[in-house]
C-alpha cells in the first residue's frame, strides 16, 4: 500500500491553536505502510498545497475509513471545504535543528544557522515543541553575535513598512515585567501631536495581564493592514497597531506564542524580538524603557545597564539609533491592570481628569521627553516642556482621538460582570507588592483574554491603611472565574506587604 493512497478531507472541529494537526485511524492503511504514530511529521498535500502537520492517531469510531481529519488551523491554512482528495507523506527532514541541537549544547550559532532556522519556523515546519526547543535552548545563552544574527533572521522573514526615504520614524517599547505601565497610547499621543512620526505596532502580551495591543484594541480597532498603517500614519502622523497583523517578522509572532506558553522571556529573544519590529516597521529611532525593581521582569541596576548595552550595540549593528532608560519598577503603574482597566488609566491621563495616576502620567512625559530630544527638538528640559505642555493642553488627547478615528474610532469601554472588592487585613503603611504575583492574580481572572477582566488598585507605596480599607477590586466576567483569583489571593497573604514604615 503506497502513501499516494488518497484519504478524504473532513473537519474535526478541534482547535490547535496555531500548530497544524491532521487525525488519522490507527487501523489507516498508510499509517501501518509509512510507520506513521501519534506524534508523527507528515507532509500533508492538496493538489498544490501543502503543510507539515503534526499526526494524531484516532480510534476507527472518531473517523470514517479512508479520511484524514483535520483541526481548524490546518483547514484554514490548505483552504479546504470537504472532501479533497488529500496525499500524505513523511515531512522532510529538518536539518536546522541540527543547530537546534547544537545550541543545546551550549555552543555558539552562526549567521546561516540562525537564519536556516528561523526561516524554517516562518515556513511553519516546526512543531510547537521544536519552537519550544529551540527557545529554551537560548534562554539566556546567546551571545550579541548571535542576538544580532536573529534580530536580521527575524526581520528577513516576514514584510517591511516603506516610507520616502529620510523620513524620521520614532518608536518605544517598554521590556514589561511592570503591571500597567500602559504609557505607549499616552507617549504616541503626545509625540505625534508635536509632529513626530510614530507607525506603532505593538504586541500582545506575552506573559503579562495586557500588552500595549490588547489594551488599544478595548479602545479601537488595531487588525490594520500594511496598507492601512501608512494611510492612518498620513492621517494622523501615527498609529496604534497590532503587529501580529501585518507579518512584520512573523517569527517573533511564533515565539512570543510559544514563550506565553512557557512562560519564559530570556534576554536574547526579547532583544531581538523588540528590535526586529521595529526595524520592520521602518524605525530610525527606539526608546526603550527598562524597568528594574525587586520583582519587576530586571532586578538589579547591574543587569540593567548590560540590557541596555546589549540593545545598543544591536541597534547600532542594524542602522537604528537605539535609548535605552531605565526606570524605577518597584510597584504596579497607575490603577489599572488588565485591558479594559489599564484603557480607563490612559483616557484619565490623556483627558487630564483630577484622578489619573500622577506616575503614569509623569512617566509617560519622560518617555516622551527622550523621544523628543532624540528626534532633535531641543534639550531634555526643552523637550519636557513642549510635552507637558501639549497634554496639559489638551493636544495630545485630541491627537488620540485623531489616531483612533483613522482606525475606526473610539469603542466604549467593556464592563466586567462580576467584581469583588478586598480591603487590607490589618492596619499600616504599604510597603511593598509583588509585581509577578499581581499580573498572575490578574491573569486569572481572566485577562487579558477577557478584556474587561483584571483589578484595579486602590492604594499605593507608602500609603498608609486602616484595617478593611479598600486595597484593590477584582473584576471577571464569570463568577468561576472570580473566585478562582480571589482564591489565589487568599493563598498570597504577602502579595501586599503592609507594616510600618522603617
Amino acid at each position: 500500500m503506497s502513501a499516494a493512497l488518497p484519504l478524504l478531507a473532513i473537519p474535526m472541529g478541534i482547535d490547535t491553536h496555531q500548530e497544524p494537526v491532521v487525525f488519522l485511524r490507527a487501523d489507516s492503511e498508510v499509517c501501518r505502510a509509512e510507520g506513521f504514530i501519534a506524534n508523527t511529521r507528515i507532509l500533508v498535500c492538496v493538489n498544490s498545497r501543502s503543510l507539515i502537520a503534526t499526526l494524531n492517531v484516532v480510534t476507527n469510531e472518531v473517523l470514517p475509513a479512508r479520511h484524514i481529519g483535520f483541526s481548524r488551523i490546518a483547514w484554514e491554512r490548505l483552504a479546504l471545504s470537504g472532501n479533497e482528495k488529500v496525499t500524505v507523506r513523511h515531512a522532510p527532514v529538518l536539518h536546522s535543528m541540527s543547530a537546534v541541537r547544537k545550541k543545546m549544547y551550549g555552543h555558539t550559532l552562526s549567521e546561516k544557522e540562525m537564519d536556516d532556522i528561523i526561516t524554517d519556523i516562518s515556513q511553519h515546519r516546526y512543531s510547537d515543541m521544536q519552537i519550544a526547543a529551540f527557545l529554551t535552548a537560548g534562554v539566556e545563552r546567546l551571545n550579541t553575535d548571535e542576538i544580532i544574527a536573529l534580530t536580521r533572521a527575524m526581520v528577513d522573514s516576514g514584510k517591511r513598512l516603506t516610507w520616502p526615504k529620510r523620513l524620521q520614524l520614532v518608536d518605544k517599547h517598554c521590556i514589561g515585567g511592570l503591571p500597567g505601565n500602559r504609557t505607549t497610547p499616552i507617549v504616541v499621543a503626545i509625540a505625534s501631536a508635536a509632529g513626530l512620526i510614530m507607525a506603532k505596532t505593538s504586541s500582545r502580551a506575552i506573559t503579562s495581564p495586557a500588552g500595549t495591543a490588547d489594551t488599544m484594541e478595548v479602545l479601537t480597532r488595531v487588525h490594520l493592514d500594511l496598507a492601512e498603517i501608512q494611510a492612518t500614519v498620513r492621517k494622523a502622523n501615527a498609529c496604534l497597531a497590532w503587529g501580529g497583523a501585518v507579518n512584520l517578522s512573523p517569527a517573533d509572532d511564533m515565539l512570543i506564542r510559544i514563550e506565553r506558553a512557557l512562560d519564559i522571556d530570556g534576554t536574547g529573544q526579547m532583544v531581538a524580538s523588540v528590535l526586529s519590529k521595529k526595524i520592520a516597521a521602518g524605525s530610525t529611532h527606539a526608546l526603550i524603557d527598562i524597568p528594574v525593581g525587586p520583582t519587576a521582569k530586571v532586578r538589579s541596576q547591574p543587569d540593567a545597564e548590560a540590557m541596555s548595552q546589549l540593545f545598543e550595540a544591536v541597534g547600532r549593528a542594524l542602522k537604528l539609533k537605539v535609548r535605552c532608560l531605565i526606570t524605577e519598577g518597584s510597584e504596579a503603574i497607575g490603577y489599572g491592570i488588565g485591558p479594559a482597566q489599564e484603557a480607563i488609566d490612559v483616557l484619565a491621563v490623556l483627558q487630564n481628569q483630577p484622578a489619573a495616576p500622577a506616575d503614569l502620567r509623569e512617566r509617560a512625559l519622560l518617555l516622551t521627553s527622550n523621544l523628543l530630544n532624540m528626534a532633535g527638538r531641543g534639550s531634555l528640559g526643552a523637550a519636557e516642556v513642549q510635552a507637558r505642555e501639549l497634554l496639559e493642553s489638551g493636544k495630545a488627547w485630541a491627537q488620540f482621538q485623531r489616531i483612533c478615528e483613522a482606525q475606526g474610532g473610539i469603542k466604549p469601554i467593556p464592563e466586567a460582570a462580576c467584581s469583588l472588592q478586598l480591603g487590607a487585613r490589618h492596619s499600616g503603611t504599604l510597603l511593598a507588592m509583588d509585581n509577578r504575583r499581581l499580573a498572575r492574580l490578574a491573569k486569572l481572572a481572566g485577562a487579558p483574554n477577557t478584556p474587561a477582566a483584571g483589578l484595579r488598585l486602590h492604594a499605593k507605596l507608602g500609603q498608609a491603611l486602616a484595617m478593611g480599607q479598600p486595597l484593590f477590586t477584582l473584576y471577571a466576567d464569570s463568577q468561576g472565574e472570580l473566585d478562582y483569583a480571589a482564591d489565589y489571593y487568599e493563598h498570597n497573604h504577602d502579595l501586599f506587604m503592609i507594616g510600618e514604615s522603617p
